[in-house]
């Protein structure tokens, strides 16, 4: 009979606030922020998570985050190049899209939110539509990684300001290649590229007006640099030099506090306050002046120069060298400049590294202050006040943290885990702080400050936590108090681990220092004056066994008979725990074993190693049942699976987990020594592991700050299914990527790059097979031919029957039962099947249609359209089918027949369309004037003259512009 297994899956994932995977986004309430694959919602305030933005299924990490105009709409990017548009309200996706082929690290919304730009480290810039889901088309040039992009509308002076012509704008983008480049978004292609820095550029921000952009480089360097409106209005034209006309002109250079990597600009949205970040722990704030203001600070710089001539004059100097400086002074100060305009406000610091920062969109915490907010590396959220200017002088303003969510999760890496003997409690140490969670809620229900813990775990009662640390102390903490009710300096060196018998009446532990301690467990009162108090355990030091080497890991035998002890020279050594007799000793591992654990009865030891082994040993003769090759990295823990307490009667089970570096959680049969699951999830080396005492489930800690529970389903797994599937799924990605051309970046260089040279194409279609889009094409084959077939045997028994080779009686031939079961025809079965393909992948997938099926599906195209059956979607096929097969289409004289009857069809069709329309815009135009008239006639009945009204309104739509001068 087949062994079958219970399947484990993943449930639950906590331990995280915030990842350092991408930037953060905060409204002033809410802060949407990155959780590896997942983006949580935090009510920062209350510090309570709302959401969890998840996709089932989806692994890839968050590496973008974008807000559009549309409030409720978020766009997403990943690191598998895959960008999802999450609906904030339902926390679910209303479309994907896929272009790149490598990680987004770029995205930005136009002012209306209808398109969106991404660009990647793959070098391509890809524009979507987010009304159609649907990629409009591929910009190619950057060489480098695309680390920022700005959509820019133009705003002539030369055009009136109550001009509704609709232009395409322009997009600027920055890259690693130290590049800036201006995109013309209505002719495609690039119109100017500047060498802006001489290291990479890092970030770039556009000001509220679109008129100043500032670029920040791995140097350290903030650049100024002025759009020209003008020229972008009037398209590239020829300057009386006979130079091309530039619309980027550079200003100047912007000091900043400190040389660190420039890696975030952001202009507040409303306030005249520009925030940048140039340090890993610091967000340095500049004031924008007025002009008045700037104005203002002249005539007292030039009231101070005058006031020094003066000086020197009463002293009987010669008019000096300083003297004729200061006159040039004077006639160069007229002009204001831009570091005149952005003058250095206040520093934020924060108590970690940033990753990102950002503005709240609305005011909070009191008149004129500014809130901040910044999401740390160190897994943390803060925001912090930035005051309004001071009346005084004396008073000097300070941002003040005013909010911070860091609770829920570590600070650094989680080294440890431990569970209660009932399941019920969870404690996690990492450097800096030990936490206990609730496992039925995942809340964090107890912190405790704990330095360097090494291993833990809960001592009998589970009251209280023993914790070894790399300093050779164990800690021990009462949990109901969250104290350190002890500290016993154990060794000399780091404990590397502590472990109970089974009894609960002793705790080894081993040590760097050589020695094997052995501890027996005392109750004393917590308080010793008064007879009732609670009783509290201690650790008494009975023996100890020294060794040659360093000691990793120790370990009783569930019987109690025997400890194993494992060895820096790659040799685990068995002992009679009563006499220290020695017994067996383990040799095969090629470097140290890490972690190991002895079965329920006490009849096999696994040993896990550094060497990316496991080995299964029989403790009865010390034999190596079997070495298994089990991780491409280190393997850091292995534990055996308790019995679960739902089987009753159940033998103990020689299953037994591991993890490892490589990220990956393992389930084995240490009987048949073979892999029964692989779990991937975690996106960092996982240093730990905890096995539930009742068999229900798995726990394990990783370098990226989660905590991620793996739960017993009900499912049953079978090892040949399982493999099959694997099979499948690498021969289906093989596929896609086979058919994804990889293109290196134009003139990159690289073997297959594009060549610099004039012909190589800087715009392109956005294609990306994937296995959902080969799928999807199938589908539709698969339709066309079912439609196709029952067409056909129609057509023969109508013939049959109009040739009289058929008698009346005889019944027509039985409805396909795909067709039946829908009741439809074939037309609207293809119909409905090329419906259910969502938006973004309809193209992909026409693209796998050979052209023998693309003439069968123009007839289907042909009926659509003459039914008026979604036009939209009907054109939309059309138009990329003609476009695609251009060439066999002109070539195929077939053709014709099929082509000829579908334009009139789809003329006709789109012509009542469009009539139906423009009558609705008509009308809607109408009702407009009807409004507005009315509500002018409202306004101006106790108001004064209407022509004084008009042109009040007129003078304050028209934008005022300040001419800066480097």
């Amino acid at each position: 009979m087949v062994q079958s297994y219970l399947r484990h899956g993943p449930t639950e994932a906590f331990g995280l606030i915030c990842s350092a995977s991408s930037n953060s986004y905060y409204d002033g309430k809410l802060a949407y922020v990155p959780a590896l694959e997942d983006v949580l919602v935090w009510d920062v305030k209350k510090g309570q998570m709302l959401s969890m933005w998840h996709e089932t299924g989806h692994r890839a990490e968050v590496t973008c985050i974008a807000r559009s105009p549309q409030k409720d709409t978020f766009a997403v990017g990943y690191a598998d190049g895959s960008v999802r548009l999450w609906s904030a309200s339902s926390s679910s996706v209303i479309a994907t899209f896929n272009g790149h082929k490598k990680s987004i690290s770029a995205l930005a919304f136009d002012q209306a939110g209808a398109r969106l730009a991404s660009g990647s480290q793959d070098t391509d810039l890809i524009l979507w539509d987010v009304v159609a889901e649907a990629g409009l088309f591929r910009l190619r040039g950057h060489r480098d990684q695309i680390t920022a992009i700005q959509f820019i509308e133009v705003v002539s002076s030369s055009a009136p300001s109550t001009s509704t012509g609709s232009s395409t704008g322009f997009l600027i983008t920055s890259s690693k290649d130290t590049f800036l480049k201006l995109w013309d978004l209505s002719t495609q292609h690039c119109v100017q590229t500047v060498v802006a820095h001489r290291s990479e550029i890092w970030t770039l921000a556009v000001d509220p007006d679109q008129t100043l952009v500032f670029t920040g480089s791995g140097e350290g360097e903030m650049k100024a640099w002025k759009l020209d409106h003008d020229v972008m209005a009037s398209g590239l034209h020829e300057t009386e030099s006979g130079e091309v006309s530039k619309m980027i002109h550079p200003i100047t250079t912007l000091p900043l506090s400190s040389r660190h990597r420039v890696s975030q600009i952001t202009f507040h949205p409303t306030k005249p306050y520009l925030a940048v970040q140039s340090h890993d722990r610091s967000v340095e704030i500049f004031r924008i002046r007025t002009e008045e203001e700037a104005r203002k600070k002249l005539a007292r710089r030039k009231k101070r120069a005058k006031e020094k001539k003066e000086q020197a004059k009463t002293k009987g100097k010669n008019k000096s060298q300083e003297e004729d400086n200061v006159d040039e002074q004077d006639e160069e100060s007229d002009e204001i400049k831009l570091v005149d305009l952005f003058t250095p406000y206040v520093v934020a610091r924060a108590s970690g590294k940033i990753r990102s920062f950002d503005f709240a969109d609305e005011e909070h915490g009191g008149k004129g202050n500014v809130q901040l907010f910044m999401a740390l590396s160190t897994n943390a959220l803060e925001v912090y006040n930035i005051p309004p200017p001071a009346k005084s002088k004396d008073e000097t303003p300070e941002a003040n943290r005013v909010l911070s969510v860091d609770l829920p999760g570590h600070r650094s890496d989680v080294r440890t885990l431990c569970l209660s003997s009932d399941d019920i409690l969870l404690a996690s140490a990492s450097n800096g702080s030990l936490k206990v969670w609730n496992m039925k809620t995942t809340a964090c229900i107890r912190t405790m400050e704990c330095s360097f813990p090494i291993c833990s775990t809960f001592l009998p009662g589970d009251r209280q936590i023993a914790v070894g640390t790399k300093d050779g102390e164990i800690l021990i903490y009462d949990v109901a108090s969250s104290t350190l009710v002890e500290t016993i300096k154990a060794h000399e060196s780091t404990v590397w681990s502590i472990h109970v018998r089974a009894d609960g009446q002793a705790l080894v532990s081993g040590s760097a220092d050589k020695d094997v301690k052995f501890w027996e467990l005392e109750q004393k009162a917590a308080d010793s004056e008064n007879p009732h108090a609670a009783r509290l355990l201690t650790l008494v030091h009975v023996r100890t066994l020294k060794m040659t080497d360093d000691v990793l890991s120790v370990r009783y035998s569930p019987n109690g008979k025997l400890l194993a002890v494992a060895l820096l020279d790659s040799t685990v050594k068995v002992f009679y725990q009563d006499t220290l007799k020695f017994f067996l000793s383990l040799y095969g591992h090629k470097l140290p074993v890490l972690s190991m654990d002895i079965s329920a009865d006490s009849k096999l030891i696994v040993t896990c190693s550094a060497d990316k082994n496991v080995k299964i040993w029989g403790l009865d003769f010390g034999d190596c049942h079997r070495s298994i090759f089990a991780h491409d990295e280190s393997v850091m823990q292995v534990a055996f699976e308790k019995n679960d307490v739902r089987e009753l009667g159940a033998k103990p089970t020689h299953y037994f987990w591991t993890v490892g570096k490589d990220k990956l959680l393992k389930y084995w049969d240490g009987d048949k020594f073979e892999n029964i699951q692989k779990l991937d999830g975690h996106h960092g080396e996982i240093w730990a592991l905890a096995v539930s005492n009742a068999g229900k489930f798995v726990v394990t800690g990783s370098h990226d700050k989660s905590i991620r529970v793996w739960e017993k389903l009900d499912e049953p797994l079978f090892l040949e299914e399982e493999r099959e599937h694997e099979l499948e799924q690498l021969y289906e990605t093989g596929i896609a990527d086979a058919m994804n051309r990889p293109e290196a970046a134009i003139g990159s260089g690289v073997d297959g790059a594009q060549p610099t040279d004039a012909n190589a194409a800087e715009v392109g279609a956005v294609t990306k097979q994937t296995t959902e889009t080969l799928m999807a094409g199938e589908r539709i084959i698969e339709a066309l031919d079912l439609a196709e077939g029952e067409l056909e045997t129609f057509r023969e028994y109508e013939e049959m029957k109009t040739k009289g080779g058929l008698g009346e009686q005889i019944a027509p031939p039985p409805r396909n039962p795909v067709l039946a079961a829908y009741d439809v025809e074939p037309e609207q079965y293809v119909l409905m099947v090329v419906e259910r393909i969502s938006g973004t992948a309809l193209y992909d997938a026409l693209l796998v249609l050979p052209f023998g099926k693309v003439l069968v599906f123009m007839k289907f195209l042909n009926y659509w359209a003459q039914k008026e059956w979604n036009l939209v979607l009907t054109s939309r096929i059309i138009f990329f089918l003609l476009k695609t097969h251009h060439h066999q289409i002109v070539a195929n004289r077939v053709m014709r027949t099929a082509l000829i009857p579908l334009r009139k069809h789809l003329r006709d069709a789109l012509r009542k369309q469009k009539d139906t329309l423009t009558y609705n815009l008509a009308a809607l135009r109408y009702i407009k004037r009807q409004s507005d008239a009315q509500l002018t006639a409202e306004f101006f009945e106790e108001e004064m003259d209407e022509d004084k009204i008009r042109e009040r309104i007129a003078e304050g739509k028209k934008r005022k512009r300040v001419n800066i001068k480097a």
